[in-house]
């Protein structure tokens, strides 16, 4: 018997797979415990519904993503830090400090988790990778100048 899985089912499949399963085991465990229903001509309809939208909507926040990063491709975004004599600073610049200095300076809403960099804990310029979706990451120049 073919069966729409509603839920991630060990050893079976994942959601949203069409499988074969035996008579006994779709009735007697996939029905009653709603982890699967058949696989009729209306139900596949809406699946394939489902997973269209689903994709639609992928490629949306994709498309966003890319935007995102062309407008933030090649900014330079300044933090000013208390700094000791040989250029040391006193605390360090963290990807929280980065995120906000970018939403700050480049009217762009960027997530700290977004922002992959080790710790600063000098001044100069550096090159910082932001990385947007998971196939889309851009890289900014973060300049670091000492505090007055």
């Amino acid at each position: 018997m073919k069966v729409i899985l509603l839920a991630d089912v060990k050893n079976v499949g994942k959601k949203g797979e069409v499988i074969n399963a035996s008579d006994g085991y779709a009735r007697n465990f996939l029905f009653p415990k709603k982890l699967a229903q058949e696989a009729t001509e209306a139900n596949m309809t809406v699946l394939n519904q489902k997973k269209e939208a689903e994709r639609r909507k992928k490629l949306a926040e994709i498309e966003a993503a890319q935007k995102l990063a062309n407008d933030l491709k090649g900014k330079e975004v300044k933090i000013s830090a208390k700094s000791g004599e040989s250029g040391r600073l006193f605390g360090s610049i963290t990807s929280k400090d980065i995120a906000d200095a970018i939403n700050a300076q480049c009217k762009i809403n960027v997530d700290k988790k977004k922002v992959n960099v080790d710790t600063i804990r000098t001044l100069g310029t550096y090159e910082v990778e932001v990385k947007l979706y998971p196939e889309v990451s851009t890289k900014i120049n973060v300049v670091i100048v000492e505090q007055k």
